[in-house]
Formats: C-alpha cells, sequence, structure tokens
C-alpha cells in the first residue's frame, strides 16, 4: 500500500551579528532511493542566498550550493517534499545468504560507486572500529547466521539494552562513548550497530531521513514535533541490496522511514553544513513535520 507524506524540513540560524559571507551544501532534498518516488520538492532561503545545484563529493546525497554574500542576522532554510512510500516489511529465510556469503561478495564486488557495498566495508572517519563494540554485537552475527535474521537481531538487541536519551550525546560524541554509557539517540545507535557489522566484515551504510510518529491515542499530531532519523543499511547481496535495520526501535526499514540521504557516516550526509564568516555565536533551531496523507 502506498503512503503519501507532506515534509516540511525548517532550520533556522540566529546570528550575533552580522554574517558577511556563508558558503553552506544543503542536502535536504531527499533521494531517489527503493519503495519510495519523489513528488515534488522544494527549497526556499529567506532573506537572502543562491541556490545551485552540486556534486555530492561521499554518499548518495542530492547536494545544493547555498551562498549568501549579503550581511543577515538571520537565516532561514525550508525545504518541502512530497513523496510516495511503498516499502514491504522483509522477511527473513531459510533461504537468505549467510554473513560469511555477504562478506565474500563484497569483497568481490567490483562496484566500487557510492552505492555499492565495497565502499562501507572500513572504518571510516566518524564510525572507527572499536574491539568493546565488536565483541557486544559479534554476539548475534555468527557467519552461519542468515544476513537478514542475524541483523535485525542485532537491531532489537540494541534497542533493549540502550536507553533513548536527548540529554546524554551531543552530534559530535564518538561510539565508543555512547557505548560506554548505554545511552544516546538515533545517530549512536546506528553508530554503535554499523562498527559491530563493519567489524565482522560486513558493508554497512548510514541512512538519514525522517520517521513517521505516532501520536498516543486521542492526542492530536503536534505539527513540527517530528526530527531527522538515522539508521542503518545492511547489504544482503543482490537479490535483497541494501535492508535498513532501524535499532532505535528495534524495526525494519519500511514504510513509515523516508531516506533523504546515504553514507559511510553523518559527516558524508550532514542536511546542513559549510562555512560563516561572523564574529558573533550563533543559534540553530531545527523544525520538522512528516505529515502522512489520506
Amino acid at each position: 500500500m502506498t503512503q503519501t507524506y507532506d515534509i516540511r524540513h525548517v532550520t533556522r540560524f540566529d546570528y550575533g551579528g552580522n554574517v558577511r559571507f556563508a558558503r553552506c551544501n544543503l542536502r535536504l532534498q531527499p533521494i531517489d532511493w527503493p519503495g519510495q518516488r519523489i513528488a515534488d520538492y522544494a527549497l526556499t532561503v529567506e532573506p537572502a542566498g543562491r541556490l545551485s545545484p552540486a556534486r555530492a563529493e561521499a554518499g548518495l546525497a542530492n547536494v545544493t550550493r547555498l551562498v549568501v554574500d549579503t550581511p543577515v542576522r538571520s537565516l532561514t532554510i525550508e525545504s518541502r517534499a512530497r513523496i510516495h512510500v511503498d516499502r514491504l516489511v522483509p522477511m527473513p529465510d531459510a533461504s537468505d545468504p549467510t554473513l560469511a556469503d555477504i562478506a565474500a561478495l563484497a569483497r568481490a564486488s567490483r562496484d566500487l560507486s557510492a552505492a555499492g557495498p565495497a565502499s562501507y566495508l572500513y572504518p571510516s572517519p566518524l564510525i572507527p572500529l572499536d574491539r568493546g563494540i565488536a565483541e557486544y554485537c559479534a554476539a548475534d552475527l555468527d557467519s552461519d547466521r542468515g544476513a537478514l535474521e542475524a541483523g535485525i537481531a542485532l537491531a532489537r538487541r540494541i534497542q533493549r539494552d540502550f536507553t533513548f536519551d536527548a540529554t546524554a550525546t551531543l552530534v559530535d560524541t564518538p561510539p565508543h562513548e555512547a557505548f560506554a554509557q548505554r545511552k544516546g539517540v538515533c545517530q549512536d545507535f546506528a553508530q554503535i550497530m554499523i562498527t559491530g557489522l563493519r567489524a565482522a566484515g560486513l558493508p554497512a551504510a548510514y541512512a538519514s531521513g525522517y520517521i513517521r510518529t505516532i501520536p498516543p491515542p486521542g492526542q492530536p499530531r503536534l505539527v513540527g514535533a517530528d526530527a531527522t532519523h538515522a539508521w542503518v543499511l545492511l547489504w544482503c547481496g543482490p537479490d535483497h541490496g541494501w535492508v535498513g535495520l532501524d535499532p532505535t526501535n528495534g524495526i525494519w526499514m519500511a514504510g513509515d522511514h523516508i531516506v533523504m540521504a546515504v553514507g559511510r557516516d553523518y559527516a558524508e550526509i550532514a542536511p546542513v553544513d559549510g562555512v560563516v564568516l561572523g564574529s558573533q555565536a550563533q543559534n540553530m533551531s531545527v523544525s520538522v513535520d512528516v505529515a502522512p496523507q489520506d
């Protein structure tokens, strides 16, 4: 069944003084990905700024270059998308390739593109190897186990063993710190799982995007109360391709997930990054609304 979502993502910067120049990369337009189709997209910047297409230097992302060369005290970046999602929940089967099969296929792959499994076998700057995390994840990653079965088992164990705590970590907290305290947010849990999968010789990617949130029974959906989300993609061979696993919720990526970008880690696909020339502090606020359409 196809579900249509209207997504509004607003990022606002308020500066303590005039910013004379800014040059930023915006990765806010969701990519084409199996199970989702972009019907409409618009990006606006106020009060000033020039937008132009740019090439993704790494990862799978739609990149727009923003240049602000007029002095500003604030900047609002608004991204709007309408997306159709039709993605089934994966079903593990006895005929699935084993983790040993997946590791061998990935090492033998000649696809060196940003979508190829070989690009995601090794540590990356924000997700280095870690012995403690590798040993923790290895309990679910027996080489003879089916890839889909093992992947969801690990995602569910992380969901059980770790506590979601938005105050426990920052965007630059390394995986080993979140692992040590067993607390964090979606980014931390994705990075921990990717660390363990790569340590086992498996291709694992970092997915950034959105997830539909459902309010408690009887409560209205709060506009703007959603947030960007992060989860894991595990390459499960040429037949299954990239399979999404959400360790924050212990679930598969399915009809409630919208992929915005895919990379080795967050640094390759951050929604907004760049250089700002100014002498004062800045404050950033983000509002995300994922509205399902009947």
